[in-house]
């Protein structure tokens, strides 16, 4: 049976229990791609080089997909290469990063909110539209669930895509920051480090305004980086 349409996925479904059980089956590695691709250009740093990702890509590697997957590396290079041969990916890869690009990204997200594109809705009435009378209230309401939904859509920042920011928390924390590249060195080092130890944190804006607070009240020597971390 083929079913049309259309479902929305929040990525944190990647954190739940039922996605972390390995080895991953194909169209869950392929749906786990899809997820990890950013829903809008991005730029952070790897290491001394400024990277800018665009819609539908991200930076990865083959080790952290077969970690993710459960693969062996046979498997995840071949899966890999299956999907180039279909045409629904693009990797590119040097000595420090692979970079896959979904194609076609925008087929499987139409919208950034929740909702439906307005042709998938059926009509519930036989009345023609213009017989039908405004819900004022309702429109209301709409719009205010509308703005709620996309103020909690988090996006993923970092090389391992660890830190999610909604865009009114990255749009605060760049008004804190002033310089973006100074936001971008603590998404880095708070993605690093969730990476590193397996660290999950509530909110992620929070932690980093944690962790710039604490750096803040430190005396200006060179102290080691882990002296400054604490979960938020």
């Amino acid at each position: 049976m083929k079913f049309n349409g259309w479902i929305s996925v929040y990525r944190d479904l990647q954190n739940n229990w039922v996605w972390e059980d390995k080895p991953f089956s194909k169209g869950q590695a392929w749906i786990d791609l899809i997820m990890m691709a950013n829903h809008k250009s991005n730029k952070f740093v790897l290491g001394s080089e400024l990277i800018e990702v665009e819609r539908g890509q991200f930076i990865t590697s083959e080790l952290k997909l077969m970690e993710r997957w459960g693969w062996g590396k046979t498997k995840t290079r071949a899966f890999l290469k299956l999907l180039e041969d279909d045409g629904m990916i693009v990797k590119k890869s040097d000595r420090k990063k692979t970079t896959i690009n979904i194609v076609n990204y925008s087929v499987y997200q139409v919208s950034e909110t929740t909702e439906e594109p307005q042709t998938d809705h059926e009509q519930t009435t036989d009345r023609p539209q213009a017989d039908r009378k405004p819900d004022t209230n309702n429109k209301i309401n709409n719009e205010n669930n509308d703005n709620k939904k996309k103020k909690e859509i988090k996006n993923k920042y970092g090389e391992f895509n660890k830190v999610f920011l909604s865009d009114e928390e990255y749009k605060k924390l760049l008004e804190k920051f002033v310089n973006e590249s100074i936001l971008n060195e603590w998404i880095r080092k708070v993605d690093e480090y969730c990476e590193m130890n397996g660290k999950t944190y509530k909110s992620h804006y929070a932690t980093i305004l944690n962790w710039s607070r604490k750096e803040e009240k430190k005396p200006k020597e060179s102290i080691p980086d882990e002296y400054y971390i604490v979960e938020g």
